[in-house]
Parts: C-alpha cells; structure tokens; sequence
C-alpha cells in the first residue's frame, strides 16, 4: 500500500507527540491517554484509506449496474456491444469512470472486446464486476444471444444489490446491538478495575497482616489497567471483525467497527485512569 502525504504527517505528528509526552508528562497520570491518542492519530489516516475502498468498492458494484443497464439498452437497439461500449463513454459512472474510458480506448484501438472487459474487470477489482464480465465474454466467445445475456447480468448484479442493501437494513439493530454491549462491557471492566478489585486487594492485605503480621505483595494498580486495557481491545477487535462480517459479509469492512471500537475502549479507559484515583 502507498504512503501518501497525509498519513506521513499523521506519523510525523504521533511521533512528535509521543516524544513531547515522554520528556513531559512521563510521570503525570494523563500519560497513557496523551501516548494512546497520538497513535491514533498516526494510525487515522489508513484507518481513513480502508475505510474509502470499503465505500469505493460499493460505488464499483451500484455504479456496475447502470452501465450493464445501459449497455443492455444500447445492445437492444441492435448495435454491436463494442459500439455499444463506445456510446455511453461518455456517461458519468463515478468511481468506474477511468476505468471505462480504457475499456473504450482499448476496443478503439482493436483489441478483441472479450479481452478489453477482462482487463476492465480486473482493473476495477471488484467480485461482482469479474463474475458478470467473465458471463458477458463466454456469450460474446461462444456467438449466444448477446443481448439476452446482458439483460441476465444486469438483472443479477441488481439482485445482487438489493440483497446487499437489505442484508444491511436488517442486521443495523444487530450492530448497534453489538456497540451497545460492547459499552456495557466497558463500564463493568471500569467497574471492577477501580472498585472490585482495589477492593479485594485491600481483604487480601488484610488478611496477609493477619496470619503473617505482613502485608502481601499484590497487583499494582499500573498492571491491573494494562490487563484490562488489554482485554477491551481485543473484545473490540474481534467484535468489529464479528459486526463487518454480519453487516456487510466482509472481515476487511468490519476493520472500520473494530478501530472504531478500539478507540472507544481505549479513551474511555485511559480517561478513567486519569482522572479517577485509585
């Protein structure tokens, strides 16, 4: 993946802020949240990156279904689909629009037209675009009825679509759901961080003082918040990774849930830690 210039000034300015914060604030208890939020920073901007493919890669599939939709309207008319290609070039389909414009330089320049849509395909890298053009080049190989193949595709890349966009309306309650317990989560590992568990450090030594006339050597308040902070974000990890797989069938687009999530556990916590004295 390139570096662009946004995500090397996140770098530069986690960096910065990481060494400002250890040369400052090392022994202050705002440290781990000033450190956590730096490397956020640094780590938005291709937060950020995965996040536009995710959507460009929706674009590509509903922009898809307009240009099928068109060329079954060209073909129809009887012209020819590489003809066909070249006179809806210059509608506007988005995010497909660079890779339309070589589809139709390549036919212009006579390259077979079964090859031209298997490079397009290939350059959109989309699932649903390869599979419907490698339909289009079998029919346009074999000599079938092109125009009845098209309209197939089109109506299959729209039932497609309409699968996806109900998937999604139907499983939002299950992901709000899932942030709502995730946050739940949260506050009872708050709750036992600074109460429970001080709390049964403080029988422990007792009772050490006790028996043995010694208080025991217990958990530091500084290990019990990395363990803790530890398990809030890998519950938020994998429960993004579980929310992108339900809502959109994709572990790449539950990234976005699971830094989302991350991000909430770490704040909160590290918020906590500073401002509540254990």
């Amino acid at each position: 993946m390139r570096t662009t210039k946004i995500q090397l000034i996140g770098i530069g300015f986690a960096l910065i802020s990481i060494v400002l914060s250890v040369i400052f604030l090392r022994t202050e208890k705002m440290f781990p949240l000033v450190i956590g939020i730096s490397i956020i920073i640094g780590v938005l901007p291709f937060f950020l990156s995965i996040f536009a493919e995710t959507e460009a890669e929706k674009e590509k599939d509903e922009r898809f279904l307009e240009f099928s939709r068109n060329l079954v309207e060209s073909v129809k008319t009887g012209t020819p689909i590489s003809r066909s290609i070249i006179n809806i070039r210059d509608k506007d389909y988005g995010v497909l629009n660079p890779y339309i414009k070589k589809l139709v330089n390549q036919i212009s320049l006579g390259i077979p037209v079964k090859d031209a849509l298997m490079t397009f395909a290939r350059d959109a890298n989309s699932k649903t675009i390869l599979r419907s053009v490698e339909l289009i080049r079998e029919a346009e190989q074999a000599g079938g009825n092109i125009e009845s193949i098209l309209d197939s595709v089109s109506k299959s890349v729209a039932e497609i679509e309409t699968l996806k966009k109900e998937r999604r309306a139907a499983i939002y309650n299950l992901v709000v759901q899932g942030y709502i317990i995730f946050i739940i989560f949260i506050i009872i590992m708050l709750v036992m961080q600074f109460k429970i568990v001080p709390m049964t450090s403080e029988i422990t030594a007792a009772g050490s003082l006790g028996i043995e006339g010694k208080a025991g050597a217990g958990i530091s308040p500084d290990q019990i918040a990395i363990i803790f902070i530890s398990l809030l974000l890998a519950q938020g990890f994998f429960t993004g990774l579980v929310i992108g797989k339900l809502a959109e069938g994709s572990l790449k687009a539950g990234i976005k849930h699971s830094f989302l999530l991350m991000v909430i556990a770490y704040i909160v916590s590290a918020s906590a830690r500073a401002f509540i004295s254990v």
